[in-house]
C-alpha cells in the first residue's frame, strides 16, 4: 500500500540539459580557456539561487563547460563576481566543508539513477574536495554526504579582477559508470560569500537539501562511454611506530610493519578492493565528549577501507539502529576491565558496483587476528548486500553480515567453528517521490545466534514531508529483548518508540532573517511486551535562520524517564538512582551558531532546569579564529553543572579541547588536538604532520600522549586540568604511496 502511494507521487521532470562532445585537441590544465574546444563547447549558465531565496536568478551568476577525451572528463567553470572582493576557506586543507566558503561543486550522477552520485568541489585558492552522494541526496545524514572518500584527480584554480576560474581534469579511472549509457544526471551548485548565497544549475527548492539528486538535468554523451583502460592501483605502505605504555610499566615497544592496499577496476561500473595487514594510524582521534547518557555514544568511521559505497553496506536500518556498524571490525572488548582493544586485521576484500543501472552489489570480508592476551580467537566479518532500484528514486536492499569465530586458532590451525556465531539478514525499502515531497524508509531485520533467542528482530522505518511552509517527520521502530547484532549499533532493545517532528516555516520578505517558525517534537518509548511507559519527550521549539548563514533554535521541553537499570546522573560512579524509579523534569535549552564567513565565529549551546532528582546546567561551544587562507584555531568547551541531593554526589564535568590546524601549503598540513575530559581524568595530545607528495600519497608524522588528569578550582572559582602522570605514549612515522599500473 505504501510503495503504491509513493508511485502515484512519480512525475518526469522537466528538464534541458547539456550536450557533451569530445576534444579535439589536447586540454592543459590553466584556469584559462585557450583551448577552441572551451569556445565551442555547450554552456551551462544561468543558475538559480538555492538561498536564501529560490524564486530569482543568482546575484553572482556561474557559467560552465564540459569536455572530455580518452582519459579525462574536463570541466571549466568560470565565477562572475559583481566587482573585485575577497574569498574565504577556512584552510588549505583538502575536503573542507561548511555554508561560509566560495566553492563551486560538480555532481556527476554515472549511473542515471539519481541515487548515487560522486562529488567534486574546488575553492578559489585551488584546494579540492571530493565526496560521495548516497540515498538520493535527500535526508540530512552522514548516510547521505561524506567527504572521507579520497581518489585522484586534478585541478587548477586562479583569481581574476572579476571572476575566478577553475580547471578540472577526473581521470574516468577514478569514475564508477555504466558502459555503453549515452547520459548521466549532473547539477552544479556555488557558495559564494560576498552575497551569502548558494546557487544552483538546476534549480532547487529551499526546502530541500541542496545536494539532492531529484533535481538534476541530463548530461548527452556524443557517443556512449566505453570501458576504461586497465585499471589497477596498488597502495602499499610501511610504519614505524614507537610507544610506552606506562601504566603497566611495560618495557617500550619498536615496531614496524608494512601492508598495503589495492584497487582493481572490473569494468567502468564494478571495484574490487584487497587489503592486507592495513594499518590506521593516521586516522584523527575522535572528538571526546561528556556521557551524560545511559546508553552507548556513536562514533562514525574514520578509515578509509570502509569508506567507498559505505553507504551500500551501512545505510541499513535508522540511526540508533543499525545492523552493521564497521568500527566493530578491529576493535573487541577486554571483558575483564571493560576496556575497547585494538584487534588487528590480517587482511580483507571489498567487492562493489553495479551489476547493470539498477542493481547495484557489495561484498565485504575480513579476517582478524587472535589475542592471546584475553584469549581471543581469530573472527571472519562477513557482510553482503544487493540494493535494487524500483520506480524513479526508490531501492530495496538486502543484507546477510556474519561473524564467526576460529576455536583454534590461537596457536594453532584456524578451524571453522560451527557454534560460535553471530548473523543477522535485513531488507530495507527506501522510497522517495521524484521531487522529494515525501521521502520515507520501511526495515525488517532479525539476527541469530547459537543462543536461539525469542523476539530477535527489528521492524520499523520514517516518513518525511516537505513542503515550503511545513516539514515533518515520523520515526517508529519496535525492538526485540533478543536483538543481538554483534557487528551492529543498537543503542536499546525491548522498546517501542515513536518520534514525531513537526516544523511551520515563515519567509519575511524583508530584513536579515532567511526564514523562522515553530516545531513541535518528541519521543515516545514503551516497553515493546507490557507497553508501559519508559521514556518520554515533548518539545516546543521555535527557530531563526539568517541571511547571514548564523542560526538560533529555542526550545521547552518536558521529559519523563524510567530505570530500568541503575544510573548515577552525575557521570562520576557515585550513587547511583535505583533501578525501578521513575523521573519527570522540565529544562529550556538554547542553540546559536554565528556567521561563518567572519574571521571569528562560534557555536553555543545551553541547557537549563531540572535534571532526574536534582538540577543541570551545561554551557558548551565552539569558538573559531581563522587565519586567512593557512588555517585556523578552535577551542571547544562543554561545562555541566549537576546537582543532586544528599546522599547523591553533584559534579562539575569539564571537557575542552583545542585544534590548531595549520596548512603551509596545499599539500604540507598540521594538525594538533590537545583534550582535557574531567570526566573520564585524562588529557590527551595528539599531534599530526602531514605531506602529500603526490595525489593520494602521504608521509604522515603522528605524536600521541595521554595523561592521567584531575581538574581543580583556580582562581575565580574557574576549573583547571591538573596532569598527574603519564599513561600511554606514542610516536608514528608512515608512509603510503597511490601506485596506478
Amino acid at each position: 500500500m505504501i510503495i503504491l502511494v509513493f508511485a502515484s507521487f512519480h512525475f518526469t521532470l522537466a528538464q534541458n540539459g547539456l550536450a557533451i562532445k569530445k576534444a579535439k585537441g589536447k586540454i592543459e590544465l590553466d584556469a584559462q580557456m585557450n583551448e577552441l574546444d572551451w569556445q565551442e563547447a555547450a554552456i551551462a549558465d544561468n543558475f538559480a539561487q538555492f538561498f536564501p531565496s529560490d524564486s530569482v536568478p543568482a546575484k553572482a551568476q556561474t557559467e560552465i563547460r564540459m569536455t572530455y577525451d580518452e582519459d579525462n572528463l574536463y570541466i571549466f567553470a568560470k565565477m562572475l563576481n559583481l566587482g573585485p572582493r575577497e574569498y574565504v576557506t577556512p584552510s588549505l586543507r583538502r575536503d573542507f566543508r561548511g555554508e561560509a566558503n566560495d566553492v563551486i561543486s560538480i555532481v556527476l550522477d554515472t549511473y542515471a539513477d539519481r541515487n548515487n552520485a560522486f562529488l567534486f568541489g574546488v575553492n578559489p585558492f585551488g584546494v579540492q574536495r571530493e565526496g560521495l552522494i548516497a540515498n538520493g541526496g535527500s535526508v540530512a545524514s552522514s548516510d547521505t554526504f561524506s567527504t572521507s572518500w579520497d581518489n585522484v584527480w586534478y585541478s587548477k584554480a586562479e583569481i581574476y579582477e572579476d571572476f575566478w576560474a577553475v580547471e578540472v581534469a577526473i581521470p574516468f579511472k577514478t569514475l564508477r559508470y555504466k558502459k555503453d549509457l549515452n547520459n548521466w544526471y549532473i547539477n552544479f551548485y556555488r557558495f559564494d560569500s560576498e552575497y551569502s548565497e548558494q546557487s544552483t544549475w538546476t534549480p532547487i527548492p529551499r526546502n530541500q537539501f541542496i545536494i539532492n539528486l531529484a533535481f538534476t538535468q541530463s548530461l548527452v554523451w556524443d557517443e556512449p562511454l566505453q570501458k576504461t583502460k586497465t585499471n589497477i592501483s596498488l597502495i602499499p605502505y610501511s610504519i614505524f611506530r614507537n610507544s610506552k605504555n606506562f601504566e603497566t610499566d611495560t618495557p617500550t615497544i619498536n615496531d614496524f610493519d608494512f601492508g598495503f592496499d589495492a584497487k582493481f577496476g572490473l569494468g567502468p561500473a564494478m571495484t574490487l578492493d584487497v587489503t592486507a595487514n592495513p594499518d590506521f594510524s593516521q586516522v584523527e582521534v575522535d572528538q571526546q565528549v561528556t556521557n551524560l547518557d545511559r546508553f552507548e555514544i556513536f562514533f562514525p568511521e574514520r578509515r578509509q577501507f570502509f569508506l567507498e559505497n559505505a553507504d551500500l553496506f551501512a545505510s541499513f536500518g535508522i540511526d540508533g539502529t543499525r545492523p552493521f556498524f564497521s568500527r566493530r571490525i578491529g576493535v573487541t572488548r577486554d571483558e575483564s576491565t571493560g576496556q575497547n582493544l585494538q584487534n588487528e586485521i590480517y587482511g580483507g576484500i571489498r567487492l562493489n558496483g553495479k551489476l547493470n543501472k539498477n542493481l547495484r552489489l557489495g561484498v565485504l570480508n575480513a579476517q582478524l587476528k587472535e589475542n592471546e592476551a584475553i584469549g581471543l580467537a581469530s573472527t571472519n566479518y562477513l557482510v553482503a548486500a544487493l540494493q535494487q532500484r524500483i520506480l524513479s528514486r526508490s531501492y530495496l536492499s538486502a543484507t546477510f553480515i556474519n561473524k564467526q569465530a576460529f576455536v583454534d586458532s590461537i596457536g594453532g590451525d584456524f578451524t571453522f567453528s560451527p557454534n560460535t556465531y553471530n548473523r543477522t539478514l535485513g531488507i530495507d525499502a527506501n522510497l522517495a517521490t521524484n521531487d522529494n515531497t515525501w521521502n520515507g524508509k520501511l526495515f525488517y531485520h532479525q539476527s541469530f545466534d547459537e543462543t536461539n533467542s525469542d523476539s530477535n528482530y527489528a521492524l520499523g522505518g520514517f516518513l518525511n514531508y516537505s513542503t515550503y511552509k511545513l516539514e515533518s517527520n515520523l520515526t517508529g521502530q519496535s525492538i526485540g529483548a533478543g536483538y543481538n547484532p554483534e557487528v551492529g549499533f543498537v543503542r536499546r532493545r525491548n522498546i517501542f518508540q515513536l518520534t514525531p517532528q513537526v516544523w511551520y516555516n515563515y519567509y519575511p520578505k524583508n530584513g536579515t532573517i532567511q526564514k523562522h517558525g515553530p516545531g513541535i517534537s518528541g519521543e515516545l518509548i514503551k516497553n515493546n511486551i507490557t507497553l508501559d511507559d519508559l521514556d518520554w519527550n515533548l518539545g516546543f521549539n521555535y527557530r531563526f535562520n539568517y541571511k547571514s548563514t548564523a542560526y538560533l533554535e529555542l526550545s521547552a521541553e518536558k521529559q519523563y524517564t524510567f530505570l530500568l537499570n541503575p544510573f548515577d546522573p552525575s557521570g562520576l560512579n557515585g550513587l547511583a538512582l535505583t533501578e525501578g524509579t521513575d523521573y519527570g523534569y522540565s529544562f529550556l535549552s538554547a542553540t546559536y551558531r554565528s556567521d561563518a564567513r567572519k574571521v571569528f565565529s562560534y557555536n553555543l549551546s545551553t541547557q537549563m532546569g531540572e535534571y532526574f532528582n536534582g538540577s543541570l546546567y551545561n554551557f558548551a561551544g565552539t569558538l573559531t579564529y581563522r587565519y586567512q587562507p593557512l588555517g585556523f584555531t578552535s577551542l571547544n568547551f562543554a561545562y555541566n553543572n549537576i546537582r543532586l541531593p544528599d546522599p547523591y554526589k553533584d559534579a562539575d564535568l569539564l571537557l575542552i579541547g583545542t585544534r590548531f590546524d595549520f596548512t603551509f601549503t596545499k599539500n604540507i598540513f598540521w594538525t594538533t588536538f590537545v583534550q582535557f575530559n574531567s570526566q573520564i581524568q585524562n588529557l590527551n595530545l595528539n599531534s599530526r604532520i602531514q605531506w602529500r607528495f603526490k595525489p593520494v600519497s602521504d608521509i604522515f608524522l603522528v605524536y600521541t600522549d595521554n595523561f592521567f588528569a584531575e581538574s581543580q578550582t583556580g582562581g575565580g572559582g574557574l576549573i583547571l586540568p591538573s596532569i598527574r602522570f603519564p599513561r600511554q605514549r606514542a610516536i608514528v612515522l608512515k608512509l603510503n604511496y597511490w601506485l596506478n599500473l
